[in-house]
């Protein structure tokens, strides 16, 4: 009776460890087959300027923007924002992850890129969880690469709300990262997203 109360006691951290990674693994998989959306965008700044700023293509005109001046000097124009993303889950399981990887292009440039921190869980069923993602980076290359900046100046006018822009595409790619004992594991691959962002994503319509 004694031996087999110390072969279970050593026996129950293995099942428990194994129950706790086969049901990430399986939470992780209905992740991969939730439906992705851009809902909203908000709290964006260029060069420490409200991007609402920029709703005309000559508003991004350094010399009414002394920082943007600055930044363009220096090759180093910071762009924050927060992104809201709406998943929804319409398997008959959970969907869920402790942490993951993210990526944003743009016109097949990386716009950011990242790791959240944080429980997400999506409840089966046509579920629906809004994660915020603050996303940060030095939009210099964007600003003046030949093969951006087009696409970077149309992602402005759309952030900013202007009326009459086109609308542009980003890719978002997340890869959810599994908790195995003091070891990370990666998701096979990425979630794809591709999106259209308008000019009314400040608003989230």
């Amino acid at each position: 009776m004694k031996k087999g109360l110390v072969l279970l006691l050593a026996v129950l951290p293995f099942l428990f460890s194994r129950c706790s990674v086969n049901q990430q693994i399986s939470q992780a998989k209905a992740l991969g087959d939730c439906r992705y959306t851009i809902a909203s965008a908000d709290s964006v700044f260029l060069a420490g300027t409200d991007i609402r700023e920029f709703r005309k293509i000559e508003d991004l005109n350094p010399a009414r923007f002394p920082r943007l001046a600055t930044g363009l000097l220096t090759r180093n124009v910071p762009l924050d924002a927060r992104v809201n993303l709406d998943i929804t889950n319409p398997t008959n399981k959970m969907a869920g992850i402790n942490q993951l990887e993210y990526r944003v292009l743009l016109a097949g440039q990386e716009l950011f890129n990242g790791f959240l921190n944080q429980r997400i869980e999506v409840p089966a069923g046509g579920g629906r969880t809004r994660v915020p993602i603050k996303l940060s980076t030095n939009a210099y290359q964007l600003l003046t690469d030949a093969k951006t900046r087009d696409a970077f100046t149309q992602l402005i006018q759309n952030l900013s709300g202007a009326s009459g822009s086109k609308p542009s595409k980003l890719t978002i790619k997340i890869k959810p990262t599994l908790a195995l004992g003091n070891k990370a594991i990666n998701y096979p691959g990425y979630i794809t997203i591709d999106q259209d962002v308008t000019n009314k994503i400040l608003l989230g319509n």
